[in-house]
């Protein structure tokens, strides 16, 4: 990966159109299961997404195999999905993106405040 790459994130564009042909092949009902997998995990990602190539990496490469094995999605995830999700970004109550700004925006109207305030 190069700079420019990292810059645009034409890497990651790539990456995730290579996982999306990679699930295209996939039995319907494990598809369905990536599509809620995706929504499930994006939460969790960083500003780019970058952190997350290698849980969606791992997981698909977990699907691809189940599913060659002839087992049921249901047998491979069990029937709570997000919980999978959860478990796999950090666990139940694991900080998203959206935690992480709403701290940084506490913080930095708190200082704010203070330098107003005294």
């Amino acid at each position: 990966m190069n700079f420019w790459e990292t810059m645009t994130g034409s890497d990651l564009t790539r990456e995730w159109k290579a996982f999306e042909v990679r699930a295209e092949v996939l039995p319907a009902d494990y598809r369905a299961a990536w599509e809620q997998v995706k929504v499930n995990v994006y939460p969790h990602s960083n500003f780019t997404g970058r952190n997350l190539t290698p849980i969606l990496d791992g997981v698909l490469g977990l699907l691809e195999e189940t599913a060659a094995d002839g087992l049921s999605v249901h047998e491979v995830l069990g029937d709570d999905i997000g919980g999978f999700c959860a478990a796999l970004t950090g666990g139940e109550g694991a900080r998203s993106y959206r935690d992480r700004w709403r701290e940084q925006l506490n913080r930095n109207v708190a200082k704010k405040l203070g330098r107003l305030g005294g």
